[in-house]
């Protein structure tokens, strides 16, 4: 059966791993889930990320990371699903947590933080929000 929300079943497996503390899982490879991962590593909320084609199909090996023993992630949610698709200006991108989280952005410039978003003066689809 066809998977109808790949980028959500990332963000759950980044979810459980951690709750589970482990030091990486891993998640089928794509572009989109890629450049979500590169925003994560730029943000620090993950350690890095790598291209594990051991299996049959090309995944990515995702280094979850933590601060004295807690997740680095406190709170992961998918903003914009299938059903419903979330788009904002650059003006109007929320802030999570009053700044102390981010918002993940599709724009036409590529996947950004809400703060690069609002910075290049882009908006775009609102994946997710991480804090």
């Amino acid at each position: 059966m066809a998977m109808t929300d790949p980028l959500g079943d990332m963000l759950t497996r980044i979810r459980n791993g951690q709750q589970a503390k482990k030091d990486s899982v891993l998640s089928p490879a794509s572009k989109l889930r890629a450049n979500v991962l590169e925003v994560l590593q730029r943000e620090g909320y993950i350690r890095g990320y790598s291209e594990d084609s051991s299996g049959k199909h090309p995944a990515l090996r995702i280094e979850l990371k933590y601060f004295e023993g807690e997740p680095a992630i406190k709170h992961v949610a998918r903003v914009s699903k299938p059903g419903r698709r979330v788009y904002s200006a650059s003006r109007e991108l929320p802030t999570v947590r009053n700044g102390l989280g981010i918002t993940i952005v599709s724009t036409p410039r590529g996947v950004l933080s809400d703060n690069e978003a609002r910075s290049q003066n882009v908006g775009g689809e609102v994946l997710a929000e991480v804090f």
